[in-house]
């Protein structure tokens, strides 16, 4: 799918730095993950005996922190509810993944999971994830979180905004969010591409253009 020209001025910039490991079982996997998360800032995927360690970059803490804020307003504009899961590890032992996404949410599912830590063998998983792979990545993030059924995953790569919808198992690319379905992809576009210069004046302007379309 094709980026609108908003898109076509982000930066290019260094990504993350990525090292993986094979034939790594789980216990090894829950090994690594408590000696990193206690020294570093480095995340952890796991799939099936496949580790992933990523260090993220500031271009990748930039745009992931920026969608975030896109989201939460999103959110409280359109009159919805939100419960913030960051990074938190979303393990599942069952399926040999885990991960440590750049955000997760509950959106449709928040007064479900309100006001206590979530539990992923009795709670459904987050609503919507996101993950910001500015390099390749070893890991097919599609078939992880498909098989952890989380309905809506976001991947941006520093240029394109791709919105996958669960259905039959399986993610199918989407021009719009199910949870926004209002929201046009370059929305997105034009907010990280202002936010270079004036993350205030982006939040502002977004603000004010989805106040004139309610």
């Amino acid at each position: 799918m094709a980026t609108s020209p908003a898109a076509e001025a982000l930066p290019i910039a260094p990504g993350e730095n990525r090292v993986a490991f094979q034939g790594m079982d789980w216990v090894a996997y829950q090994q690594m993950k408590a000696l990193l998360n206690e020294r570093t800032r480095a995340r952890l995927t796991y799939d099936r005996g496949t580790l992933e360690i990523t260090m993220p970059s500031e271009l990748h803490e930039f745009y992931a922190r920026l969608i975030e804020r896109f989201i939460v307003i999103l959110v409280v504009e359109l009159g919805l509810k939100i419960k913030t899961l960051g990074s938190t590890t979303l393990d599942r032992e069952d399926l040999e993944r885990g991960a440590e996404p750049d955000n997760g949410y509950y959106i449709q599912n928040q007064p479900r999971v309100a006001g206590r830590p979530i539990n992923l063998e009795t709670d459904p998983p987050p609503d919507l994830v996101v993950e910001v792979d500015i390099k390749h990545t070893d890991i097919d993030k599609n078939a992880l979180y498909a098989a952890m059924g989380v309905p809506e995953f976001w991947r941006f790569n520093g240029k394109a905004w791709r919105i996958y919808h669960l259905r039959d198992g399986e993610y199918v690319e989407c021009d719009r969010s199910p949870i926004f379905p209002s929201i046009a992809k370059a929305e997105l576009y034009q907010f990280l591409v202002t936010c270079q210069q004036d993350e205030v004046a982006a939040e502002l302007d977004l603000r004010s253009r989805l106040r004139e379309q309610s």
